[in-house]
C-alpha cells in the first residue's frame, strides 16, 4: 500500500465568530495542500470553539446566569447549519484540494424540532467535497451537558474515503466500550480522537484505542488562550493576570497500531502536526489480535447498533 501524509491542524480558532474561523480554516487547509497533506483533522468543536470557560470560570455554570445565557445565545448562533453557506464552502475547499478532512464543530438544526439545541458534532468529508459521515456526540460530558444535546449512532461508523476507512470519536466517548467496538466491527483502518486537551489519560485512551482496534490514531487537541475567553464572562484572577497564557494546551500526536507514538504529543504551540503513515503495518499487528476477528466470539457475545437518526 502506499504511503499516506496526514495532519492535525493544532490551531485555536476564533472562538464564537463562525466567519472568522472559516476564514482561518480557509487559509489553514491551504497550507496543508502546500504540504501535500491527503488528511486533516481539525479538533472538537473547532468551529467555532469548545465551551472551555466552565472548566475556568465556575460562576459560569450557575443556575439562571444571564452572562451565560447571553453566551449561549452566540456559542448557538456561531455553531454550524450541516446544508449551510459555511459548509458548502469547506466542502469545495476539500474537493479543491483533493483532501479528506474530518472536522469538529458546534452544530445547530434550523428547522424542525430542537431548534434551540446545539451538538458536538464531527463530520467527514471526502476529497471528492462529498460527507460520508456526520456523528453526533452520544453522551455530553459533565458541563458540557449545560451546551449540547446527546447524539444518537446515525455517524457510529467508519466510512470509506480516499484515504481508507475511516472513523471518529469526541473525548470521552472512548471510554465507551461499545463505542469502540461498533467501529472496530467496521474495519477502521485510521480513527480520528477529538479532544480538548490530549492530557495524559486522553493520551492513555488514545494509544489504547490504537492498540485495541489496531489502527491509527490522530488524536487532535484544541488551543485557546486565557484572553480569548467569551467576553461575556469575568475571567478570575489567576488568568486575568497572565492572559496570554494557554487555558487548551494542545497535546496533539499520532499513533501507530502498536499504540507507539509515530509522533508525539506537541503541547503550547500552534502548527499543522504531520506524518506519513502506512495502512499495512495495521495487519503485521492483526496477527496478533483482530478484535472484529479471532479475537471476537460472537457466539458468546450479541451486539448490535441502532443507528437511527433522532431530532427530538
Amino acid at each position: 500500500m502506499d504511503k499516506i501524509k496526514v495532519g492535525i491542524i493544532q490551531h485555536s480558532s476564533v472562538h464564537q465568530n463562525l466567519k472568522a474561523s472559516v476564514e482561518k480554516l480557509t487559509d489553514l487547509l491551504a497550507q496543508a495542500a502546500r504540504q501535500d497533506i491527503q488528511m486533516v483533522v481539525v479538533g472538537e468543536g473547532w468551529l467555532s470553539g469548545y465551551p472551555v470557560w466552565f472548566d475556568y470560570i465556575p460562576e459560569a455554570a450557575l443556575w439562571n446566569y444571564p452572562p451565560t445565557k447571553k453566551l449561549y445565545a452566540r456559542f448557538r448562533e456561531n455553531s454550524v447549519v450541516i446544508d449551510g453557506p459555511e459548509m458548502k464552502h469547506i466542502r469545495a475547499l476539500a474537493k479543491k484540494y483533493e483532501m479528506v478532512l474530518s472536522l469538529g464543530m458546534n452544530e445547530r438544526v434550523e428547522k424542525g424540532l430542537g431548534i434551540g439545541s446545539v451538538y458536538n458534532s464531527l463530520v467527514l468529508i471526502d476529497a471528492n467535497g462529498e460527507i460520508v459521515n456526520h456523528h453526533r456526540k452520544l453522551v455530553p460530558t459533565f458541563t458540557e451537558k449545560l451546551v449540547h444535546a446527546h447524539g444518537d449512532a446515525a455517524g457510529l461508523k467508519a466510512e470509506n474515503t480516499k484515504v481508507g476507512k475511516v472513523g471518529g470519536l469526541i473525548c470521552w466517548e472512548h471510554w465507551m466500550p461499545l463505542n469502540r467496538q461498533a467501529l472496530h466491527n467496521d474495519a477502521e483502518q485510521i480513527h480520528v480522537a477529538m479532544w480538548p486537551n490530549v492530557h495524559e489519560m486522553h493520551q492513555v485512551a488514545s494509544r489504547q484505542y490504537a492498540f485495541e482496534g489496531r489502527c491509527f490514531v490522530l488524536a487532535a487537541g484544541q488551543m485557546l488562550k486565557a484572553k480569548d475567553l467569551p467576553s461575556e464572562l469575568t475571567l478570575p484572577e489567576n488568568l486575568a493576570a497572565n492572559p496570554e497564557q494557554y487555558v487548551l494546551k494542545g497535546g496533539s500526536c499520532i499513533i501507530a497500531p502498536d499504540g507507539r507514538y509515530i509522533v508525539a504529543p506537541v503541547f503550547d504551540k500552534e502548527d499543522i502536526i504531520t506524518a506519513e503513515i502506512n495502512l499495512e503495518e495495521m495487519y503485521y499487528e492483526k496477527m496478533t489480535l483482530d478484535t472484529s476477528g479471532h479475537y471476537y466470539r460472537p457466539d458468546i457475545f450479541s451486539f448490535s447498533v441502532n443507528r437511527k437518526r433522532h431530532d427530538f
